[in-house]
């Protein structure tokens, strides 16, 4: 079972949807009713989102279980969660619940595809998520990422070396000085380079980056690039970046491509949860 986002990170969506109460349901005064609520898929999808889900239930002071985990796929109608209690709970935890269960299913469900569709092609290639998500929302994209059989590119700037063109501008170096300064300074971490050409390909592997992040290169680009750079007897690998999305991902693959890079996933439509209500007797 992948790990639930903590109690703080709920608590916080909950104020956030709620920060003085349900006045409606509190208006109605419906404190002593019960009943309980189903949550089901209307189409088929990769769950993510039903530990939260749940624990949202259980903060509000309604019980809950789990009918499908993060990470399994399910078939329209396949149940994801129940929860049972005061009707208040059911009510104050519903569309948080909802629709934080929607958009990171969407998400688990595109990497999910763009794996599967890699996986048929018969390519093992890792599919790379960005760190370009919406603030405050990474620890609940990288759960979809993960629940979709995705990894991630780089969990934010304190984590991984990627050295972009845009750094080269405020430095007084050459490549060769530059590179070296990199790797000398963090021997453990594994050198990035993003290049824009083949040129910029050739002069960075030379200089000894262990990672070549190719933006916005063509299959056919890519498939040129890895010939050059292996006639030169340079063998960085090739990380795909710019616009990788289902469309073309096998394309990248079979030209040779050894890390997808993408954030298509993190735009994908958001999955269809259906609730059901009903109230106890």
């Amino acid at each position: 079972m992948y790990q639930r986002l903590p109690d703080t990170v709920l608590l916080e969506w909950l104020k956030e949807d709620a920060p003085y109460g349900d006045l409606t349901t509190q208006t109605l005064s419906l404190g002593k009713v019960s009943g309980h609520i189903v949550f089901a898929a209307r189409q088929p999808m990769t769950v993510c989102g039903a530990e939260e889900a749940v624990r949202l239930f259980e903060l509000c002071g309604a019980s809950a279980r789990i009918g499908a985990p993060s990470g399994r796929h399910v078939l329209a109608g396949g149940e994801l969660l129940f929860a049972q209690g005061p009707a208040p709970a059911l009510l104050l935890a519903w569309k948080v619940a909802q629709t934080m269960m929607e958009l990171a299913s969407g998400i688990a469900s595109e990497v999910a595809r763009i794996v599967t569709e890699l996986r048929a092609a018969g390519h093992q290639l890792p599919l790379a998520c960005t760190r370009k998500t919406f603030p405050g929302t990474r620890s609940l994209m990288v759960k979809a990422v993960l629940s979709g059989g995705g990894v991630m590119h780089r969990l934010g700037l304190s984590d991984s070396l990627l050295l972009f063109p845009e750094h080269r501008i405020f430095v007084d170096a050459d490549m060769d000085d530059m590179v070296g300064r990199l790797r000398r300074a963090q021997p453990e971490k594994r050198l990035v380079v993003e290049v824009t050409t083949l040129e910029e390909a050739l002069t960075l592997a030379a200089s000894g980056a262990e990672v070549l992040q190719l933006e916005r290169f063509s299959p056919d680009a890519v498939r040129q690039c890895k010939t050059t750079l292996h006639a030169s007897h340079l063998h960085p690998l090739l990380a795909v970046a710019g616009g990788v999305n289902a469309s073309n991902a096998v394309a990248y693959a079979e030209a040779g491509a050894d890390i997808l890079v993408s954030s298509a996933p993190y735009h994908a439509q958001p999955k269809d949860v259906e609730v059901r209500f009903s109230r106890d007797l």
